[in-house]
């Protein structure tokens, strides 16, 4: 149901992309794509020397530090400037996890609905999901990130979202109304985690790790636009 809107929407997009006048996007909400290469003009992450652009990749090249003020969350990532914050969001892009795979709690995560430190969402993709923090969906709200996916049992979660070198899909979508959340890896027909929360309605976009560190390229993001 949510993959469809979404798509409905991008049709939509394309028709109301035109100049200002009667039926324009200037007389509502507008759905855009916001597309992200790996340049400094479309990212701003938490520690510029952390960073590196390699031609179309956004390269986090080492862990970053536990900020240690009191909530846990997400050490190191960058966030998209360029373009606006949305709601109703679908993220896609090609994610690879660059610490050896000796480490198994190693991770990206892809975040959403960012508006500041401590508020945002963030999926976790990780070779790990057997104690908490790993593998799964989280919001930070003004405290330590808590996990909503259905898949948690307590003990363990969905199936590892990644476990070697190689690059892979991943996709995240958020239904600001339903708070309907899927994410997807390597073009599944079926979501790997689910969530449902209705925390934030929209925000921000972006990309980077809680304690290790990799790299991403053909980051997208599409959703309605958010009045500045």
């Amino acid at each position: 149901m949510h993959r469809r809107r979404i798509t409905t929407a991008l049709l939509t997009a394309a028709l109301v992309a035109g100049p200002a006048g009667a039926g324009s996007a200037h007389d509502g909400p507008r759905t855009v794509r916001v597309v992200a290469p790996a340049t400094p003009q479309h990212w701003d992450p938490l520690t510029d020397d952390l960073w590196a652009y390699e031609g179309n990749q956004l390269v986090l090249t080492r862990a970053g530090t536990n900020p240690n003020d009191g909530v846990r969350r997400p050490f190191e990532y960058a966030i998209v400037t360029k373009g606006p914050a949305l709601e109703d969001v679908s993220i896609s892009a090609e994610v690879r996890l660059d610490e050896s795979v000796t480490v198994s709690n190693r991770d990206v995560v892809v975040i959403w609905n960012y508006q500041g430190p401590r508020r945002f969402y963030y999926a976790h993709f990780s070779q790990d999901n057997t104690i908490y923090p790993h593998n799964g969906i989280f919001v930070v709200d003004n405290a330590d990130r808590r996990r909503i996916d259905d898949q948690w049992t307590g003990s363990v979660g969905a199936p590892p979202a990644v476990t070697d070198a190689d690059w892979h899909d991943v996709r995240v979508d958020h239904d600001a109304g339903t708070g309907e959340i899927e994410v997807y890896v390597d073009g599944a027909d079926e979501p790997l985690m689910t969530a449902t929360d209705t925390t934030f309605s929209g925000g921000r976009v972006g990309f980077g790790s809680f304690d290790n560190f990799g790299r991403a390229r053909h980051f997208r993001a599409t959703g309605t636009a958010l009045a500045p």
